[in-house]
């Protein structure tokens, strides 16, 4: 009797979406912001005194700066890199870049006053040239394969991310049948509603991590790797960033306030020597390690 030849288990077929759809989050949050700064009063938002669409456009503007400019850097070198060959390119890149940095100036963005000041402009022009480079590089339209466990993992997200997303457009969940009851939203706890209307430091944090995870395969196609390497290590970093920023606000709002907890996780959200900064860059490190050695 002859022995069976082993057989290959055949693969199933790989889910794939435009690295442009994974970034469109931005843009829903971005007009969001526009429409609810814009009908709602200064009173019943987060540290502005704007109003009208004087206000809504300011509040966007800071927006771009904080935290978009930081998912805009590696759009920037991804793009840059696709178009290596052309010189104005990577002068635009070089632009982009620089621009995108001055909002780690301190006080371009302050999260105790968030109306928007002329320097704002900076960081919104780089976003702007990551956008234009990432359209002609063809960056946007690049497939980017979506494990299903990862999918998962993604709706999982966004599904515990409902009270900002809603709070985006100016609402709370109260009413609305079952998620008014998981969710605290618009119940005051201090004189206060639990999740205020508007733009949450949570909501950044999932757009962080979200934006961050077609950077893991797109980095594969750079073609230098001193390059792939500082994107890979950025893509960690911004995972480690965007996850903490959001179980922070998520944790405060959702058990905190609810007094189901006693202790609040301490805030991320800036740079500054601290036991739970080195505790995020201590895991980001060992992420971009595991993302650098898939790789291999």
């Amino acid at each position: 009797m002859r022995d069976s030849e082993p057989t290959e288990r055949p693969r199933r077929p790989q889910f794939t979406v435009s690295a442009g759809v994974l970034w469109l989050p931005w843009a829903i949050v971005t007009a969001g912001v526009i429409v609810t700064y814009s009908r709602l009063s200064p009173g019943v938002l987060y540290h502005v005194s704007g109003s009208g669409l004087g206000g809504g456009l300011g509040r966007a503007l800071v927006l771009l700066d904080f935290p978009i400019a930081l998912a805009a850097l590696p759009v920037i070198w991804l793009s840059a890199d696709r178009l290596r060959e052309s010189r104005l390119a990577v002068v635009g890149a070089i632009a982009g870049t620089i621009l995108c940095l001055v909002v780690f100036v301190p006080g371009v963005v302050d999260q105790q006053d968030l109306d928007w000041r002329p320097v704002n402009l900076l960081a919104a022009i780089g976003v702007a040239l990551a956008v234009a480079l990432g359209i002609v590089s063809g960056l946007f339209e690049a497939r980017v394969p979506v494990r299903r466990r990862a999918l998962v993992g993604v709706v999982i997200v966004l599904v515990l991310s409902l009270p900002w997303l809603v709070a985006e457009w100016g609402f709370h969940l109260d009413s609305v049948p079952l998620l008014g009851w998981i969710f605290l939203t618009g119940t005051e706890v201090d004189g206060h509603a639990a999740v205020h209307l508007g733009h949450h430091h949570g909501m950044d944090g999932v757009l962080l991590l979200l934006s961050a995870l077609p950077l893991i395969p797109l980095s594969r196609d750079v073609r230098g790797t001193r390059l792939r390497l500082v994107i890979q290590c950025y893509a960690g970093l911004q995972i480690v960033y965007g996850l903490a920023n959001a179980v922070q606000d998520g944790w405060g709002e959702q058990l905190w306030k609810r007094g189901w907890v006693d202790w609040q996780i301490p805030v991320v959200l800036h740079p500054e020597p601290s036991i739970p900064w080195l505790a995020m860059l201590t895991a980001a490190a060992i992420l971009s390690l595991l993302i650098i050695r898939s790789d291999r």
